[in-house]
């Protein structure tokens, strides 16, 4: 295994294990981190998160998808440490439900006035993109 991954969240440690390679959603776009990276530290945007490999998936090629809302990233040594919001696995996330909010947020956000209402509804859809995607991944929809 190349990459030793840590995933925490406020309320607990969300996974922690070993990959082949993680693709992160970060505030300039996505990010692929493989073995021997470069150190960085970075924003993490509201977004689907992947991880190829190892202990992830059982299977070299196969890739699992989270939706991560926010937080950082520390790259370092081999080792991915994510600080995030809030995490959630595609396993555990209804297709449906993620599609139904994910076209209700949509609809918020085009009939949104105001900057308060403009900026809650943005943040809404994002959420609900990220969570719709990860679903999308595991071709569930």
């Amino acid at each position: 295994m190349s990459l030793q991954i840590s995933i925490l969240t406020p309320e607990r440690p969300f996974w922690n294990g070993q990959a082949d390679e993680i693709i992160l959603p970060t505030e300039t776009g996505e990010m692929g981190v493989l073995k021997n990276h470069a150190p960085i530290i970075t924003g993490l945007d509201v977004g689907a998160m992947l991880i190829r490999g190892g202990q992830a998936s059982g299977s070299k090629d196969e890739w699992n998808s989270y939706a991560i809302m926010g937080g950082f990233a520390l790259v370092k040594q081999n080792q991915v440490t994510i600080l995030a919001n809030e995490a959630v696995s595609a396993e555990n996330i209804n297709p449906e439900e993620a599609k139904e909010a994910f076209e209700s947020a949509k609809a918020n956000l085009e009939k949104a006035e105001g900057v308060k209402e403009k900026v809650e509804a943005n943040f809404a859809y994002k959420r609900a993109k990220a969570r719709y995607q990860v679903v999308k991944v595991l071709k569930k929809i």
